[in-house]
């Protein structure tokens, strides 16, 4: 199993006027850090309007100033949005390219559709078109990469022949990954020959692996793929914090590993909320509305540190009990684990030290 820092870049209140300018740079510095004690990449998000829980909406920027700091660290979109008009393909297809050739070839391409009424509604689009907008846009962007020149006849986007340039280092192009939480997208992107990034936070090990058996199962029946190759790996994240006592890691992560989930969670309900005000269908956001009954429920206020380590769904504690935990997550098939270090406000150098710990005493087991 390998390992990645994975940022949603929040930024807690009450703000200043250089809350997001520490929160960049501490990112930078953890990224570099992360090369330095052995992590095998960095990933982010792309977010839009999410106030506290995500202020990363052009990762790509980052991803350059991260590359220049770097040499080794593989660099991974998690995810780029695909529906109109977040992003044009030839646009995704000509960012990725480029990060890929100032790396050096080490971008890691992740997909995804969007799931939140802020970015959705925010952005105009239709719910109800994100998933073959998605599908359509990722056929394009394996064209821009590999063909000379590609013209585009899509349903959602249509243009005259082009050359669409550069195209990236990685022959024939990075690798792929498509982001889900519901066990029919995890069917979906096993039959699209993409690798897994299974979104679910506050979820133990177990559970992930019943979805990404449920993705394995597709992938290897896979003999189309969209992409020029099958990438058969499955990635997951979850939330950790590593330090010296349990004491101490348990006290840092508790507000943070607390908040996060629910907020998450909220941001999707959202949605269920907007197609009822709407009186539409939720159609494959049927799992908003689990999560908005969940909530209604009182489900949510239970999510406690307490049972989210008890679970095992986060890696928190000691290096020896961080270990045991990650070991959990190998035993259900993940092939790369997304730690998300800060989900709200863990200081910086409480960071820098989660990083040099599973660097120097967990991430070297897996080898």
């Amino acid at each position: 199993m390998k390992f990645a820092l994975f940022y949603e870049i929040p930024v807690a209140k009450p703000w200043d006027k250089e809350s997001e300018l520490r929160a960049y740079h501490e990112t930078i510095e953890e990224a570099v850090a992360g090369e330095k004690y052995g992590w095998d990449a960095f990933w982010t998000v792309e977010h839009h309007f999410l106030q506290e829980y995500s202020h990363c909406s052009n990762p790509e920027v980052l991803y350059g100033a991260i590359a220049a700091k770097t040499e080794r660290i593989r660099l991974g979109y998690g995810v780029r949005l695909m529906p109109k008009p977040y992003n044009h393909p030839v646009r995704s297809a000509e960012s990725a390219a480029v990060l890929d050739l100032i790396s050096q070839g080490r971008v890691d391409f992740g997909t995804g559709r969007s799931s939140t009424r802020l970015e959705l509604e925010g952005f105009g689009v239709d719910p109800h078109q994100t998933r073959e907008m998605w599908a359509e846009a990722i056929e394009h962007i394996v064209a821009c990469w590999t063909e000379d020149e590609v013209e585009l006849n899509g349903e959602h986007w249509q243009m005259p022949k082009r050359r669409v340039q550069p195209k990236p280092l990685q022959d024939p192009h990075p690798p792929i990954y498509g982001a889900t939480s519901s066990e029919d997208g995890h069917r979906q992107v096993g039959g699209m020959g993409l690798g897994l990034c299974s979104f679910a936070v506050g979820v133990p090990p177990e559970e992930v692996k019943r979805k990404i058996d449920v993705y394995r199962e597709a992938v290897q029946a896979c003999t189309d793929p969209v992409g020029k190759f099958v990438n058969n790996s499955a990635a997951t994240f979850t939330m950790t914090c590593c330090a010296p006592t349990k004491d101490e890691a348990w006290s840092l992560a508790r507000e943070s590993f607390e908040w996060y989930p629910k907020a998450g969670a909220r941001l999707i309900a959202s949605v269920a909320e907007w197609m009822a005000e709407k009186q539409e269908e939720l159609g494959n956001y049927g799992y908003a509305a689990d999560m908005l009954k969940t909530d209604e429920g009182g489900l949510l206020d239970l999510l406690s540190l307490d049972y989210l380590a008890e679970s095992g769904a986060c890696v928190l504690g000691t290096p020896d009990e961080c270990l045991e935990m990650c070991k959990r997550y190998e035993e259900a098939g993940v092939d790369l684990l997304l730690c998300l270090v800060n989900p709200l406000k863990i200081p910086h150098d409480a960071v820098m030290r989660t990083i040099q710990l599973m660097g120097e005493e967990v991430i070297p087991k897996f080898r």
